[in-house]
């Protein structure tokens, strides 16, 4: 599955951080290099908040799967990432935080802070890197370090 964040006028990124970014197109756009894996997922699910577990929709697929575990990965590990994490932990999922999947946009110091602080919400067994990921769950289509 993947998400993707879309900004609206008048959201709290906007009132309270000064946010005005990822409106629309091309910044909302999938990256080339992930197109095509996109174009295979579950699903891609629109977000207007930090976590695909915010809204129905996410909540409804994972259910609808039956998926128990939840591995995630993407930019800003330090909120996105986290919160997605966080939340997936406290519906009672496990989830794995991928980190040599992920990064923040705001540096590698950003990025680990947000590692840590995952860390200790969801336990350090959590914190795993793309071998560690079950080869059953990829397809084959995760580059190994």
């Amino acid at each position: 599955m993947f998400t993707r964040y879309i900004n609206y006028e008048g959201s709290p990124f906007e009132r309270l951080i000064k946010w005005k970014e990822l409106h629309s197109s091309p910044q909302i756009d999938i990256v080339p290099e992930l197109e095509q894996l996109a174009a295979k997922a579950t699903a891609v699910v629109d977000k207007t908040t930090y976590s695909l577990f915010a809204d129905d929709k996410g909540r409804a697929l994972v259910s609808e799967r039956g998926w128990k575990d939840i591995y995630v990965c993407g930019i800003a590990t330090e909120s996105c990432v986290l919160k997605t994490a966080v939340d997936a932990f406290e519906l009672d999922l496990t989830p794995w935080l991928i980190e040599d999947a992920s990064a923040s946009h705001a540096g590698q110091a950003v990025h680990e802070a947000g590692v840590l602080v995952t860390q200790r919400f969801i336990g350090e067994g959590q914190i795993i890197t793309t071998s560690d990921i079950p080869d059953g769950l990829t397809g084959g289509r995760v580059q190994r370090n």
